[in-house]
């Protein structure tokens, strides 16, 4: 209990005690003081002097307001995949040795995959979550795990803290699909979500805890949006990065490569003696099966790359070289 003695506008001395000052609650109670005179004036005042007093404590509680490390930090990843992006975020917690699944997370009762509020999962483009659609944008990122399958949910829903429990509304749900978790055999102590066997146009979302681990496959159109673009930038003024952004496209891609053999020569004509241009070009000309001229543009990439200082070029041209002299036919 704290005693607050606070001055009306008459001089005089209010006492007020403030109980459970610690929780930000005050309970008052106002004492007559002993010279104190009760006028008309001092009541008139005294709603206002209230106002003050707690205004006041507003002030001093929230000044002391103390900042603690969470238990289970927080995290933000983004993660690119092809042209388009997924970002996370979410909280994560650590086994210290309990049970996690079957126990301290129970099966079959939703859960916000981490800790604290909800995870949250962003795509900047539509994506295909196994074979289904599902639209670019945030959602709050649940899982129901069972001992054989998870059903994995992407909700709507962004206000709720964690789960949700009762205020979680199923109707509410973009998408729901089911996966089967496997057996990791490394004991995972830090609950991780994370991305792997990323691609142009696909990864896979990892989500692994104690020694389980769940694999949600991610699709993008990639193809379709580049495909676009390069006939866009074709048809505007093309330029020689133009063209050799587009064979070096098609060429990673593993498509197309009379195509993006056109637009290298064009790319060099504009922009001749490119150590870049020549290395992607001879790549081209071995995916076609032209083997003696993929051999001749390397060696050519490989001494412009000499002259530039660029000696990681002239040793990934010379292993293709001795591959690709195995394969020429005599």
């Amino acid at each position: 209990m704290v005693l607050l003695w606070v001055e009306m506008v008459a001089g005089s001395l209010l006492p007020i005690h403030c109980f459970a000052v610690q929780e930000k609650v005050c309970k008052l109670s106002l004492l007559p003081h002993p010279h104190m005179q009760h006028t008309k004036h001092s009541k008139l005042n005294l709603s206002w002097i209230l106002v003050k007093l707690l205004l006041w404590g507003g002030i001093h509680f929230a000044n002391g307001q103390i900042r603690h490390p969470l238990i289970s930090p927080a995290i933000k990843i983004q993660q690119g995949i092809g042209l388009s992006e997924v970002t996370l975020s979410y909280h994560r917690p650590a086994a210290r040795g309990r049970k996690i699944f079957g126990s301290l997370v129970p099966y079959g009762r939703i859960w916000r995959l981490g800790a604290n509020e909800s995870t949250k999962i962003t795509f900047s483009d539509p994506v295909q979550v196994l074979d289904q659609e599902l639209a670019r944008g945030t959602y709050a990122f649940y899982a129901i795990p069972y001992p054989e399958q998870w059903i994995v949910i992407f909700h709507n829903n962004l206000t709720h803290w964690g789960d949700g429990r009762n205020n979680y509304r199923p109707e509410e749900d973009a998408l729901r699909v089911t996966i089967i978790p496997d057996t990791n055999a490394v004991f995972v102590e830090d609950f991780t979500i994370g991305f792997e066997h990323i691609s142009f146009d696909a990864a896979q979302l990892v989500i692994t805890w104690e020694n389980t681990r769940a694999s949600i496959p991610l699709t993008f159109n990639t193809r379709a949006i580049m495909l676009e673009e390069i006939n866009r930038q074709i048809k505007n003024n093309p330029t020689a990065d133009t063209y050799y952004q587009s064979g070096r496209y098609l060429q990673e891609s593993g498509i197309q490569y009379e195509q993006a053999r056109s637009y290298l020569v064009k790319a060099n004509e504009l922009a001749p003696d490119k150590y870049y241009i020549h290395r992607v070009w001879a790549l081209v000309e071995a995916g076609l099966g032209n083997y003696s001229k993929a051999i001749e543009l390397a060696r050519q990439s490989a001494f412009l790359a000499t002259r530039e200082g660029k000696d990681e070029f002239v040793r990934m041209n010379e292993r293709s070289v001795e591959d690709w002299k195995k394969l020429v036919r005599p």
